[in-house]
């Protein structure tokens, strides 16, 4: 026996609809006089950008989240396309926050597309998981077969000061690089709440900060020769690694404490920037 159940439409037009933040930002850059400069910005909703004054050849623009952090079911869309010969550097106001969600994914996206001979710095503070997030990134880079980037994404499961691990944070991230059409490099993280992801000694073996480090240079002898400069960097002891695979040089970070991890990968970034130094809002 079958029963036609009709919905109760006045139910759930009564039921409380949560507000949701979505913001889309996007930034092209042109030279003039040797020097790079802004040609369009783009802003909308809670996603926002500003281009603080430097004494750098490079522009600047910081990405703002104005909705003070993303839960579930939110979405921002961020892009930025570098001219020929241009140097841009892109960061972030603070350390982005991933709150508990009632049940959706938040989504952040990232679209990049650097020209002939200019260089991208994506240099995003850390985004900091709290307990019951659920957060989706992905980043998509499309190189010229001339320019060259250096990018981080660092995570921080829960704030140190409260003593947080966030253990049951769902996160994933998707990264897509090209040079034009020739895909050079892919990889996925993802963190499903399973102690194993935490405690296993071959994945993060208790800590509670990481991060990964990509640097695409013009040539395989020239990420060889980098790769070099960051071993000598950090002799001694820590969970650090890199590695040299053609062009690219790929480096991942682990520490127990987000300012621990951070003072392993600041000496890596200054190294790498095309800029020559970070962005004044990195320093502590």
């Amino acid at each position: 026996m079958n029963f036609a159940l009709k919905p109760n439409f006045e139910a759930l037009a009564a039921l409380p609809r949560m507000q949701r933040a979505r913001g889309i930002g996007r930034i092209h850059t042109k030279q003039r006089n040797g020097k790079t400069c802004l040609d369009t910005l783009f802003q909308e909703g809670c996603a926002k950008i500003r281009l603080p004054h430097t004494h750098s050849q490079a522009l600047e623009a910081v990405f703002i989240n104005t909705a003070g952090g993303i839960t579930g079911g939110d979405q921002i869309d961020w892009s930025a396309e570098v001219a020929a010969e241009g140097k841009l550097v892109v960061t972030t106001q603070a350390c982005e926050r991933s709150y508990r969600s009632t049940g959706d994914t938040a989504q952040v996206h990232a679209s990049l597309h650097v020209g002939a001979g200019a260089h991208l710095d994506w240099l995003p503070q850390e985004t900091i998981l709290f307990a019951g997030s659920k957060l989706s990134r992905k980043l998509s880079v499309v190189l010229d077969p001339s320019a060259t980037m250096t990018a981080i994404e660092a995570v921080l499961l829960g704030r140190d000061a409260m003593g947080e691990d966030a253990r049951d944070a769902l996160f994933s991230d998707n990264w897509r690089i090209y040079r034009g059409d020739r895909l050079i490099h892919a990889e996925a993280t993802r963190l499903t709440g399973d102690g194993n992801e935490r405690d296993s000694l071959s994945l993060l073996h208790g800590n509670r900060a990481f991060a990964t480090i990509l640097h695409i240079a013009t040539d395989p002898d020239r990420a060889d020769m980098m790769l070099q400069r960051v071993r000598r960097l950090h002799a001694g002891p820590g969970i650090i690694a890199a590695s040299a695979t053609g062009e690219r040089l790929v480096i991942r970070a682990m520490a127990p404490t987000g300012l621990a991890l951070r003072r392993m990968i600041v000496p890596t970034l200054i190294e790498l920037t095309g800029a020559g130094d970070l962005p004044r809002l990195w320093h502590l």
